[in-house]
């Protein structure tokens, strides 16, 4: 009986911690939140599209963009926009990560200048709000 006690103490602990994680879904107001490999992501049927396409909204955001509001002395700056669809279509919720702040800005700025409206993303037949991601780089030439 001793024996079976410190048995015990030691892999008791490791059986109740080796237990797998159920994957969990949440529903959050109108979006439907999935974690897989530890990331969240969203789900629609049929994601959010701006009605002019991709290309077009960069060359909106690039016409929008102003060069002299960006203070950098790297040969390139990057990073990436973030930004809600509503359900009605308009932008909402703008956020620009990357390492220069004056960019982040810019970006931001140029993003919300655009006033098109957005095809909502659906979801089970109804209209969802809907996360978008916008990677975004620019080249300086050095002289």
């Amino acid at each position: 009986m001793m024996k079976i006690i410190p048995f015990l103490a030691v892999f008791f602990p490791v059986l109740i911690f080796s237990q797998e994680q159920p994957i969990q879904t949440t529903q959050l107001n109108e979006l439907l939140i999935t974690e897989k490999n530890g990331r969240a992501t969203i789900d629609a049927e049929k994601p959010a599209t701006f009605p002019l396409g991709v290309t077009v909204l960069r060359n909106k955001i690039a016409k929008n963009f102003r060069m002299r509001k960006v203070h950098s002395n790297a040969e390139a700056e990057s990073c990436s926009i973030t930004f809600l669809i509503d359900k009605e279509g308009f932008v909402t919720e703008v956020k620009a990560y990357g390492d220069n702040e004056s960019f982040n800005r810019e970006a931001e700025r140029a993003l919300l200048k655009i006033k098109d409206k957005w095809t909502p993303a659906e979801l089970n037949g109804e209209k969802v709000r809907y996360r978008f991601r916008i990677p975004l780089t620019i080249s300086f030439n050095q002289k």
